[in-house]
């Protein structure tokens, strides 16, 4: 059986949130954000190890308040992120353990992220290389220039909004990683690094509800989604 590595991604400051807590340590219903998505990974029979990434002043916390507290014996490290999410993945990746074969990269904010998906999406990696989750885009997508002016409207069909879990054997992602510190690459998402090796990407259709909590309306539509769930 491969052996499935995931990083979860809990380096961010949450400036859109508005508080002074790190979103993924805000609390819900008495429980850190970060807890209900590591919830997901402890409990999906596939995925072998859980290394966390953090900023390096919350790395105490974090084991303290919620690995320790919620016995998430699947997380074996908790690392210090970069400057940028880029920097935090890379770092991620440097401390993925040496019999690693698959890298599942997902944001620490995306609580909701179901189990089916992510069977779902490292099937489809393990049979391509290299797999994303994503749902069509709902509205119309317009290209506009600096000036505002539209330039054009690409067919809507072809549009999708990109989310995580993102899956890639272990020896790409790292090299694409390794290129764009290399050669300065950035890109807005893992899957785009490995994009610009020339390497095909393909798309598992995901839940609209695996939102990435960013803004306070997010965790509004959270809560519901827990209460929902609670009467279901």
């Amino acid at each position: 059986m491969a052996r499935v590595s995931a990083l979860i991604l809990g380096a961010g400051q949450g400036k859109r949130m508005g508080g002074r807590v790190s979103k993924q340590f805000l609390e819900v219903e008495d429980r850190p954000l970060l807890a209900y998505t590591l919830d997901k990974f402890q409990g999906h029979a596939l995925i072998n190890e859980v290394i966390v990434v953090t900023r390096e002043e919350e790395i105490e916390y974090c084991w303290q308040k919620i690995i320790y507290r919620y016995n998430f014996t699947k997380v074996k490290k908790i690392v210090p992120g970069g400057k940028e999410r880029q920097d935090s993945v890379y770092q991620g990746l440097l401390s993925l353990s040496e019999d690693a074969e698959w890298v599942v990269i997902h944001d620490g904010v995306r609580p909701l992220v179901s189990l089916s998906v992510i069977t779902n999406v490292l099937t489809k990696a393990q049979e391509k290389g290299a797999a994303i989750v994503g749902v069509p885009a709902k509205d119309t997508i317009k290209f506009v220039q600096p000036n505002l002016m539209v330039e054009e409207t690409p067919k809507r069909e072809t549009l999708w909004q990109v989310q995580t879990p993102q899956v890639f054997k272990k020896e790409l992602i790292v090299k694409a990683y390794r290129q764009a510190v290399k050669l300065g690459w950035q890109g807005t998402d893992d899957a785009s690094l490995v994009e610009k090796l020339g390497v095909p990407v393909f798309v598992v259709r995901g839940d609209y509800n695996n939102l990435k909590i960013t803004t306070p309306e997010d965790l509004v539509y959270f809560k519901e989604i827990l209460r929902l769930n609670r009467r279901s």
